[in-house]
């Protein structure tokens, strides 16, 4: 018996728009559904959030969303972050981080470019003691993402 993990994002009159943004950057199929689409009166408010949402790419890449019934959006306060370096080290609040393993370097970075835009980065893209490239950074949607290169580690 296998299983497959698939992480969930939960958003606030976002999803549809992460979503398609993570489509832009991972590539593959992307699957909506509002709660209009599941009998919701079109005209009540919250209609056109999305209720069930993915992204599924053939090279592993899977997220899944919605949007929180009866939320309204978060203001956007313009703060940083909740993961910050501080004195070489990161310190955080965050429940969970998205990683993102690619084979290689070329692979990773244009994963990167992608994310950076309109993001806070929290660490750059660069070699690590364990990686030919590690970086982290929180996207424009407020999920922090460490993405890195998977190295072969010897014993």
């Amino acid at each position: 018996m296998s299983i497959r993990t698939t992480t969930h994002l939960n958003f606030r009159g976002q999803a549809r728009a992460a979503l398609e943004f993570y489509q832009s950057v991972f590539g593959g199929s992307l699957t909506i559904a509002t709660y209009g689409d599941f009998g919701m009166p079109k005209d009540v408010p919250g209609a056109d959030h999305v209720v069930f949402g993915a992204v599924t790419a053939d090279n592993g890449f899977r997220v899944m969303a919605y949007d929180v019934p009866g939320q309204a959006p978060a203001p956007s306060t313009g703060s940083e972050p909740t993961t910050r370096r501080e004195n070489g080290t990161t310190v955080t609040t965050e429940p969970f981080f998205l990683s993102v393993r690619g084979e290689t370097l070329q692979e990773v970075e244009g994963f990167w470019a992608d994310l950076a835009v309109d993001a806070t980065i929290i660490e750059p893209l660069a070699a690590s003691a364990w990686s030919p490239g590690f970086g982290m950074l929180a996207d424009r949607f407020g999920v922090t993402w460490i993405l890195d290169v998977a190295a072969s580690h010897q014993s």
